[in-house]
């Protein structure tokens, strides 16, 4: 079955209110099964950039090393692919900001979802997160790489008391900050039906997961109007941040029986 036919994907991203330019990169192809989403940080356009070669790179990568080198064996391959893709993307957008001054000190925070054989394998670096919708249970699957989530898993602020924060937008990992940076990569059943959101902290800071979850819900069958209206939300409520969303839904089960290599051979053949 070409896994075309099982996703559909819908993206929306927009400047908000108050920035002047947008430094969120978004990418999905629902023949590969893939979503990315990034969300850079740096003066002069540089976070524009570096959120940009991420999810070029990255894409580029992943779809580079699943059309010629296709992995056959699920959830160790394809964290394998994320990790060895990530890592030289991170490299890359290094390289790039040591070597040129006005891109001194960009990065990206970034949320990747490979979907494959009835599952999915999220990677993730800094506070862009992904939800899942199934059912009626809206859930955050990702948990934020920032000095915010440090301080409510010590116990040192409460999540209400956290969103007032004025720390909101510290993270503690960023892609091509560093010479090398440690996604976190994680395994999901990945269900028919479930919708999944990918998105940038522009829109869960200005609203809350109750309602993010409520929008997707009541637009579920439509998800292009739902992403239009959380990044509508977003801006409602004040839009001081650059807001960027990504919806997939598992219209139907993710190959399984043949496996990716066959899924490759229907896409590429």
């Amino acid at each position: 079955m070409n896994p075309g036919y099982a996703l559909e994907t819908a993206i929306n991203s927009d400047a908000g209110k108050v920035r002047a330019h947008n430094e969120d990169a978004v990418y999905a192809n629902p023949h590969l099964g893939l979503a990315i989403l990034a969300d850079g940080m740096g003066g002069y356009n540089a976070g524009e950039v570096a959120s940009r070669m991420a999810t070029t790179l990255l894409s580029r990568g992943v779809e580079d090393t699943l059309a010629h080198r296709p992995p056959e064996g699920g959830r160790r391959q394809a964290n394998e692919v994320l990790a060895t893709e990530i890592a030289s993307a991170n490299g890359a957008v290094y390289q790039a900001a040591q070597s040129q001054a006005q891109y001194a000190g960009m990065g990206t925070t970034l949320v990747v979802a490979l979907f494959y054989d009835d599952a999915m394998t999220v990677a993730h670096i800094g506070d862009s997160r992904l939800y899942r919708l199934r059912g009626e249970e809206f859930l955050q699957v990702t948990r934020d790489h920032s000095l915010l989530q440090e301080q409510i898993d010590s116990g040192l602020l409460t999540k209400e008391a956290a969103r007032h924060s004025k720390n909101r937008n510290l993270v503690t990992r960023a892609l091509g900050v560093d010479a090398t940076v440690e996604p976190e990569i994680r395994d999901y059943e990945a269900l028919a039906g479930d919708i999944y959101l990918l998105c940038s902290d522009g829109l869960n800071d200005m609203v809350e997961d109750e309602e993010i979850g409520a929008v997707v819900l009541l637009h579920s069958a439509d998800l292009d109007l739902a992403a239009t209206k959380l990044v509508q939300l977003a801006n409602d409520n004040g839009g001081r941040d650059n807001v960027s969303v990504i919806l997939v839904r598992i219209k139907g089960g993710i190959p399984a029986q043949r496996g990716w290599l066959a899924w490759l051979r229907a896409w590429f053949g």
